[in-house]
């Protein structure tokens, strides 16, 4: 081909190349509009990416403003959280809102986690924070406790979008409290107990999320498959509400406070490694307030003057809380600035009344920031005062009161049963707003010292001579006992002569001391630095019984520690309650009556005067066997443990034969028991006595008993001596030839049954609840069953010849049968 016909031939296609360009040019720039109805399968979003802010929290979405921004559409909620709030650490407190019936009742704290939130590439990860097991960052052994305690990952989730000015990431929390996250739920003892199998998706559902500047409150009602439903079983399931609050713990913890078992107080613990000590050791500090000092006022602290803390305590009491008890719930708030003038404070602590929507719009009683006594309309004769705080430091953050309204009718029968033979406004069903008002006060009270951190101080009362609390110059000046938080509630030992007596305890000598020594700035230390301090103080005041601690038992080991006593001789102060008793008893249908009205506070008030003769044997026979619990340091001498005296436990043994087991005829009513019960007089009388004779004759009581004879030879109150002098008082007519009268043979049918447990089925201890350690069958427990039973087989078989009533001598054969059977059971 020749030169001009290529050239040509170029042309030619450089023409037409050229013009097609310029005709798609043209064509795509006509076209271009219509681009957007037009992507490619590559350009769709994929699942997993992160989309724009604009694409996930759509219109359609209401934001609530706090701690997260939580957006929530429908049953969908997101969670916007700030770049400065990943990894800063949370505390998940997990509450049962409303029970189901048969579990408890709501409100009380069943978990408790840290929680820390992270971002890991195009995730963010929940991880469960433990302080259980710490040592200093700067120390070696650190590493080896990180490497021991990895953080667990709770949940994950896939990030959404971020927030549009890049500090904030979103992610999908729906799932969080949509399905069954074990530590968010139902306990797991629960779930144990009623066999819970699974959750039921369909019958549970999120009921709200709340943020708030320093938290965020989960409502979720959840419905469980149950084999075992303590209520409605032909559901098969359970149905709860939980609450979860989400709290952000303080960049910089508090200054701790170090505790020290001879000042009681609710503590935080931890497992130190890094402690000198050549062992872990567990280290236990104080929750409390952050009450400090302002930098201004130190100059005037130094010089002894009462300051004003930096941030006060205050307490809002609840607009639901009836306008007639509240100036009385705030005064039980109040009272307690005396303690913090202890403490160096003044103004430190104040109750105000909960401002109204137009006043604070914002305000919540859910909101961390405020402490709130709530009032709760509910049947439950109750009152308690939980708090929230820094597991790192045990700083109080927040606490609540709950108040529930049928506290009052608990108020109204103790009031009545212990104090109506001297006291005019304690008799009748209702009580003058004004008598309430003081009793509610009480409550108010002492509530409100659980919430500072202080708790029972079940030892105080027995600081107290008896005779004081017949004193109306003594009594008023320091109430029923030293502290407020003991269980002495009102004055059930002062008599109709003893006229001006204080009827109830208030904010006491040792509520003073604890508050001082618990929240009194130690300048210029550090923790570990406080602790000679503490302890000089506790020295300045050792030995003085109204400042000693004893703590709330399980088993009651140490007589002097229990609930609902007062003064340091229970046979002396329960002779007393049970004079008053025997007063009130005959008086009973004047002061329960109403035009109109049923028998039922009657029958109400006399099973109280029932309960409290109750708590008097209990007092009482606690002390046999008894051992006295004095906390001290090495530091100080004499022992911690002290068993009761011998003749302190001789007497206690024969009040309760005297006054229970020699049948208590005063309680024995007939008129009252006609317009009461059809039936019932004898079982009441019969469940009383054996309910004593069993603690009497419990394995626990006896091995204490044995070892105090082991160690304390002829000082010692023996178990010889115990079951002759029982046997004696159980079995008095086999040797007067007296008729055995029913209640007397229903008791003793029951001292034989408990021999033949004791013989034949009694099981060794295993120390629970302070209980002594034995094992029943190697000790002398059943050598001293088997031996009571051949002596009254012996005595058994010599009376029923000679007695000549048949009810006794048929019932004296029945026990030589049930004796024979017992002693060989095959």
């Amino acid at each position: 081909m020749t030169s001009k016909k290529i050239l040509l031939q170029l042309f030619l296609v450089a023409f037409v190349f050229g013009f097609s360009a310029e005709a798609n040019a043209q064509f795509w720039k006509k076209k271009k509009p219509e681009t957007k109805k037009t992507t490619k399968p590559d350009d769709k979003p994929k699942k997993g990416d992160i989309l724009p802010y604009d694409k996930v929290v759509t219109k359609e979405f209401k934001t609530d403003e706090g701690l997260f921004k939580v957006h929530q559409n429908e049953e969908t909620y997101l969670f916007e959280i700030p770049d400065s709030l990943l990894k800063r650490e949370m505390l998940m407190v997990t509450r049962i809102a409303k029970t189901a019936s048969g579990i408890g009742f709501g409100g009380g704290k069943t978990n408790e986690q840290v929680l820390r939130w992270e971002k890991k590439n195009k995730q963010i990860l929940v991880r469960i924070v433990s302080h259980n097991v710490v040592a200093d960052t700067l120390l070696p052994v650190h590493e080896a406790v990180v490497n021991s305690n990895l953080e667990p990952i709770l949940f994950s989730f896939p990030i959404k979008a971020f927030s549009k000015d890049s500090t904030a990431t979103v992610i999908d929390a729906t799932a969080l409290f949509a399905t069954d996250v074990k530590p968010f739920g139902f306990p797991e003892y629960y779930r144990k107990a009623y066999q819970v199998t699974r959750m039921d998706t369909d019958r549970s559902y999120i009921d709200r999320m709340s943020s708030y500047p320093k938290n965020i409150e989960f409502r979720h009602v959840k419905t469980y498959f149950a084999n075992k439903a303590p209520s409605n079983s032909d559901l098969g399931s359970i149905t709860l509400e939980m609450s979860n609050s989400m709290v952000l713990l303080p960049k910089v913890p508090m200054k701790r406070r170090y505790f020290d078992e001879r000042v009681g107080w609710f503590t935080s613990r931890q497992t130190d490694y890094g402690l000198e000590a050549q062992k872990s050791k567990t280290v236990a500090y104080l929750d409390r307030y952050r009450l400090e000092i302002k930098e201004e006022d130190i100059a005037k602290f130094k010089a002894g003057e009462l300051v004003e803390p930096k941030k006060q305590i205050v307490y809002y009491v609840d607009r639901a809380t009836p306008e007639e008890w509240v100036p009385y719930i705030i005064q039980g708030v109040n009272d307690w600035q005396v303690a913090f003038e202890a403490a160096g404070f003044k103004n430190a602590i104040i109750a105000k009344r909960a401002p109204t929507k137009e006043e604070d719009p914002d305000y919540s009683p859910e909101d961390i920031r405020y402490s709130v006594i709530r009032y709760l309309a509910s049947p439950i004769p109750n009152a308690n005062g939980p708090h929230v705080s820094d597991p790192r430091s045990g700083e109080i953050l927040e606490s609540d009161i709950n108040w529930y309204h049928n506290v009052m009718s608990l108020l109204h029968n103790w009031f009545f049963i212990q104090t109506a033979a001297i006291n005019p406004d304690a008799r009748g069903n209702n009580f003058k707003t004004e008598t309430m008002g003081e009793l509610i006060k009480f409550v108010s009270s002492h509530e409100l010292g659980h919430t500072l951190g202080l708790p029972h101080n079940m030892g105080s009362s027995s600081a107290v001579p008896v005779d004081s609390l017949r004193s109306a110059s003594f009594t008023k000046k320091y109430g029923t006992a030293p502290s407020i938080m003991d269980y002495a509630r009102f004055n059930y030992v002062a008599q109709p002569e003893d006229k001006g007596v204080a009827l109830m305890p208030n904010i006491g000598v040792y509520d003073k001391y604890a508050i001082s020594w618990g929240y009194r700035p130690i300048l210029d230390k550090d923790a570990k630095e406080e602790k000679e301090t503490l302890d000089a103080w506790i020295l300045e005041k050792a030995g003085d019984p109204i400042y000693r601690f004893g703590r709330q038992q399980g088993t009651v080991i140490d007589p002097s520690s229990q609930t609902e006593d007062l003064g340091d001789d229970a046979v002396k102060a329960s002779m007393y309650g049970i004079k008053n008793l025997q007063r009130i008893l005959p008086n009973l249908e004047k002061w329960t009556s109403e035009k109109g009205e049923t028998y039922e506070d009657l029958a109400t008030m006399y099973g109280q005067i029932t309960t409290q003769f109750a708590r008097y044997m209990g007092h009482v026979s606690s002390n046999v066997g008894g051992i006295y619990e004095n906390y001290k340091t090495t530091d100080q001498e004499g022992a911690v443990y002290t068993h009761v005296d011998k003749e302190r436990q001789k007497e206690s043994l024969q009040f309760v034969i005297d006054q229970l087991f020699v049948t208590p005829t005063w309680m024995l009513d007939k008129d009252l028991f006609s317009k009461v019960q059809s039936s019932g007089a004898i079982e009441d009388i019969r469940s009383l006595q054996v309910r004593t004779l069993n603690g009497v004759l419990s394995t626990d009581r006896m091995a204490r008993m044995i070892e105090n004879e082991t160690l304390n030879g002829a000082k010692a109150y023996t178990l010889v001596s115990m079951f002759a002098e029982l046997r004696k008082g159980v079995w008095s007519e086999l040797y007067t030839r007296k008729n055995i009268d029913t209640y007397r043979r229903n008791l003793q049918k029951a001292h034989i049954e408990r021999l033949e447990y004791l013989l034949n089925k009694a099981p060794d201890q295993t120390g629970r609840y302070g209980a002594a350690s034995v094992n029943v069958g190697q000790s002398d427990i059943k050598s001293f069953a088997r031996g009571e039973l051949n002596r009254l087989m012996r005595d058994v078989k010599s009376a029923a010849s000679r007695t000549s009533d048949t009810t006794s001598r048929y019932h004296l054969e029945d026990v030589v049968a049930r004796i024979d059977a017992a002693l060989d059971p095959k």
